[in-house]
């Protein structure tokens, strides 16, 4: 469940790699491209949607919850400097995320396809980088069983007071 499906309120979706949950404050947290076109569509709509799948566990979780985005602060600094500079290497890219190409481009200059680019080289793709953070606030879980599935719902309570769980009819 490391790369679950996220979708945004307008329905549009995309896999992204899941960094951390923290059980405490029941977030998920993403990183992304300060430039992509979700970042707005976050700012104006926070709902968010999170599908994953374990097929060798056979369980599927949904989660419902609210996004927020950051860019700055010492914490996302301290986020940033955990990642290798290989992964940082997205974030050099010339254009957003959704831009227009004439032709196939991974969007990074062309000195950076293929290396592993020291830290001077990556200092600039800081700027680009962006936490999505998303609240849970709804987590639906189903297990596949061939002796019939089980379903259960988790809705958390205001804030952040704890959790009520119950059964549902898969």
């Amino acid at each position: 469940m490391h790369t679950p499906v996220i979708g945004t309120s307008d329905g549009d979706l995309r896999v992204m790699v899941l960094r951390e949950f923290n059980a405490a404050t029941y977030q998920l947290r993403l990183h992304t491209d300060a430039r992509s076109p979700k970042i707005g569509r976050i700012a104006n709509d926070p709902a968010m949607a999170v599908l994953a799948y374990d097929a060798e566990a056979k369980v599927q979780i949904r989660v419902r919850g609210v996004g927020a985005v950051k860019t700055t602060g010492a914490d996302i600094d301290a986020i940033w400097d955990e990642a290798t500079n290989f992964a940082k290497r997205c974030y050099l890219a010339e254009q957003g995320p959704s831009s227009v190409s004439a032709r196939q481009t991974s969007g990074l200059p062309g000195w950076a396809e293929g290396i592993n680019p020291t830290a001077d080289q990556i200092a600039p793709a800081r700027q680009n980088f962006a936490v999505l953070y998303i609240t849970v606030t709804e987590f639906d879980w189903l297990y596949l069983a061939n002796t019939g599935h089980r379903r259960a719902r988790i809705t958390i309570l205001p804030d952040r007071a704890g959790w009520k769980g119950e059964w549902l009819v898969p």
